[in-house]
């Protein structure tokens, strides 16, 4: 099997400042004080091509920040990233739009920003503008988007790329029910075609359905690799006890109040 994606010891530190103000300053000079978060804590795995991964966490795993790492957003403070094939992620669907560009123009814009050529986003442009159904809103500029229509034409162009890399984020809600059942449909094809796909969520039941293998994060570090079901397991059994916990420890809050 080939690589798709590769990680090796990969650490992420954001910098965090009191205000504003600090943050500037930081820019110019390195003695402005501020307090280091590892986003992303010495992670290392191999995701090979065709491979199905959902990533399970709590808010603040750092499951976002790893994406943001994958589509070279962000970029790691230490270790190597590597990743081979064309990435498509289905996550800030309205990111990259220039609002007074058409939404038709915005498919060249948005393909240039990618690093496909102009050829092949022609060819591309029909299937695009098929499967947004803006009609005539198409040749608008996008400022007169609901921010509905710009989530459709974010997801038209992004599912519809031919990508090597699908990257999708449960929370993804696109237009109405029909166009969602639409957009649900799209990913199934893609998945089933031998796209490596990495499938960020809570959802454990979803996830069992696309994905065959699973990663479990928390708190930036990577504590289980497994398959789907036995990931699904622990990340359930992992939630619960935090749950749990809290509750025990909002119940020991109520009484301490009580013998005040």
């Amino acid at each position: 099997m080939e690589k798709a994606i590769e990680f090796k010891h990969v650490t992420k530190r954001y910098k965090l400042y009191k205000n504003d103000k600090e943050r500037f300053k930081g820019i110019f000079f390195k003695n402005i004080k501020a307090k280091e978060k590892k986003a992303i804590n010495d992670i290392s795995f191999v995701v090979e091509k065709g491979e199905s991964v959902a990533l399970f966490g709590r808010n603040g795993a750092g499951k976002s920040t790893l994406l943001k790492m994958i589509t070279q957003v962000v970029f790691p403070t230490s270790g190597e990233i590597y990743v081979d094939g064309r990435v498509s992620a289905l996550l800030e669907l309205t990111a990259g739009f220039d609002m007074e560009f058409t939404g038709r123009e915005n498919i060249y814009f948005r393909g240039q920003l990618m690093g496909i050529p102009h050829d092949e986003i022609q060819e591309l442009e029909p299937e695009i503008v098929d499967f947004a159904e803006l009609g005539d809103y198409i040749d608008q500029p996008v400022r007169t988007y609901s921010s509905g229509m710009k989530a459709r034409l974010g997801f038209a162009i992004n599912a519809n790329i031919k990508p090597e890399i699908l990257i999708v984020d449960e929370a993804l809600s696109v237009g109405d029910k029909a166009f969602r059942l639409k957009c649900n449909a799209k990913i199934n094809e893609i998945v089933a075609s031998g796209v490596t796909f990495l499938f960020v969520t809570h959802s454990t039941n979803v996830a069992k359905d696309f994905c065959k293998r699973g990663i479990v994060m928390k708190q930036g570090k990577m504590i289980l690799d497994d398959t789907c079901e036995k990931a699904a397991e622990f990340y359930e059994k992992m939630v619960a006890e935090e749950i749990e916990r809290k509750k025990k420890i909002q119940e020991e809050k109520k009484k301490e109040k009580l013998f005040q």
